[in-house]
């Protein structure tokens, strides 16, 4: 297992996170799922509770500031080497600032925005705190992906925001572009009309069916059944709060 111990590159996924109403069944539901070790966090960190794949930090839970929301889901972090000069990018190509920059005890500073079509992320600029320690790796992150109303929009702001290119895929029919970094693709933008915006997280697992098993005996539901696809074998789960994830089996693992 390759562990990242440096700040992962400006504009790429580097932490998710989800605020849930019930820590305790939250922990309880992603230990069974992915098989998390799971810290809770201390009273002065609001309960944030890191979980951790063989002792590296993959992704967090916290409890819900409002327990009472009408909704809960993941969010991703982009790391930012400048959290102020991006958080103005935000600004400037039409998003909104939901929480202001702010220092995390030591750990790092952070951000949460909202694009122009409505799609909540945040923003990470890591100092103690890196981020993901491990990621495409069975139960660690491997792809996040944006669902936009207008894609060309969504690729116009992401990658003004983010400062790298979205490329389209240039398939006939299929509005679907990717963040690069480099050569790499690190997140994808769909288009698609008529349906709300959203970030929707990507966790590998060694086996997507055993994935969905798991997640319904431990008390979520079931969004999309397992099935194939180019990249790999995927479903999408509800934890029990109702907080949908993507579970998908990469090809060649």
């Amino acid at each position: 297992m390759t562990r990242l111990t440096v700040n992962h590159p400006n504009g790429s996924p580097c932490w998710v996170d989800l605020d849930v109403p019930d820590l305790r069944k939250a922990m309880d539901f992603y230990t069974a799922l992915f098989g998390w070790e799971i810290n809770e966090g201390p009273p002065e960190a609001g309960g944030y509770s890191m979980c951790l794949l063989d002792g590296a930090p993959v992704a967090a839970l916290s409890p819900a500031q409002d327990p009472d929301a009408g909704s809960f889901r993941w969010t991703v972090y982009f790391a930012a080497d400048d959290l102020a000069a991006t958080v103005k990018l935000v600004g400037d190509n039409g998003g909104s600032v939901v929480m202001a920059p702010m220092d995390v005890m030591g750990q790092g500073r952070m951000a949460i925005a909202e694009d122009p079509s409505g799609a909540t992320f945040g923003l990470w600029q890591g100092q103690a705190h890196t981020g993901a320690q491990v990621v495409g790796e069975p139960d660690s992150m491997c792809w996040t992906e944006l669902s936009a109303p207008d894609g060309e929009s969504a690729r116009a702001f992401y990658s003004a925001v983010l400062e790298r290119p979205v490329v389209d895929m240039g398939v006939p029919g299929f509005d679907y572009a990717t963040v690069k970094v480099g050569d790499d693709d690190v997140a994808g933008v769909w288009g698609v009309p008529g349906e709300p915006a959203r970030w929707t997280i990507y966790f590998a697992v060694d086996d997507a069916d055993a994935a969905v098993a798991r997640a319904t005996a431990a008390g979520g539901g079931v969004v999309r059944e397992p099935q194939d696809s180019p990249y790999g074998r995927f479903a999408i789960v509800a934890d029990p709060f109702g907080a949908t994830l993507a579970v998908m089996r990469l090809p060649g693992s």
